[in-house]
């Protein structure tokens, strides 16, 4: 059993990694290294390992496309999305990085955390501080901690501004997987609809904060419901939900 301590605050316990297994080996040699660049890590092992996992599937099952996450924070799922495809042996797709890279858009009245904070008044209190909610760094500094992976920097593709506007002016032909991590109903609602459409069957669908933000989750039911998606979201924690697409 092997622990590590991320930031001090979160003790991760890695007992059910098969440290024998070559590939889980090799995730928990490189998960201490990006866990100070992503928030996943504030609620255990489960959502990294799990995205690991997922890239190890499309990768061995030759499900065609791009990768996609939409709020990429400092890069830190991205950066092992990046180790795991060279991993696996895949470094021939691009990766797409949606952020706005200045903090997060001003949530509606209907974003609220699973408790019912309302996440426009902590948006507006940080702004009344001069602090952006979410601001994980500058476009520059996450393409230097994804350039660190080693991944070829022909093969990312930054798109700054938010997701309302760049999408789907930039988005790629077809994905294996899409990251879905913006938080609000309207970011997500807007994703779903212009990037659910090229996610190719077999493909991966993750919605981060399913569990917590109520914008997410309603906007993910509301175009599940609407367009009869036949997808089973799979509770990886309390916050994310992952699925595979079935059908065209």
């Amino acid at each position: 059993m092997v622990k590590v301590n991320i930031n001090k605050q979160v003790e991760v316990d890695y007992r059910d990694i098969r440290a024998e297994d070559p590939d889980d080996a090799f995730f928990m040699q490189v998960f201490p290294k990006i866990a100070p660049y992503t928030m996943t890590v504030e609620r255990g092992i489960e959502a990294p390992y799990q995205l690991y996992k997922a890239i190890q599937y499309i990768v061995q099952n030759g499900v065609p496309g791009d990768i996609v996450e939409c709020g990429v924070w400092r890069g830190g799922s991205v950066m092992l999305i990046a180790m795991a495809l060279q991993r696996f042996g895949d470094t021939g797709r691009k990766i797409y990085l949606y952020d706005t890279f200045e903090g997060m858009t001003r949530p509606e009245d209907r974003d609220t955390d699973w408790d019912g904070r309302n996440y426009q008044k902590t948006w507006d209190e940080a702004r009344s501080k001069n602090q952006s909610m979410g601001f994980g760094g500058t476009v520059d500094d996450v393409r230097a901690n994804v350039l660190a992976t080693g991944y070829p920097a022909e093969n990312l593709v930054f798109v700054k501004g938010p997701v309302e506007q760049t999408i789907p002016g930039v988005i790629p032909g077809e994905a294996a997987m899409l990251r879905l991590d913006t938080d609000w109903y309207s970011s997500t609602w807007h994703e779903l609809v212009h990037l659910f459409p090229v996610l190719t069957p077999g493909g991966i669908l993750i919605i981060d904060d399913y569990g917590w933000c109520e914008g997410a989750r309603e906007a993910t039911d509301k175009y599940i419901r609407e367009n009869r998606v036949r997808i089973f979201l799979s509770r990886v924690e309390e916050s994310v939900r992952l699925g595979v697409k079935t059908e065209a």
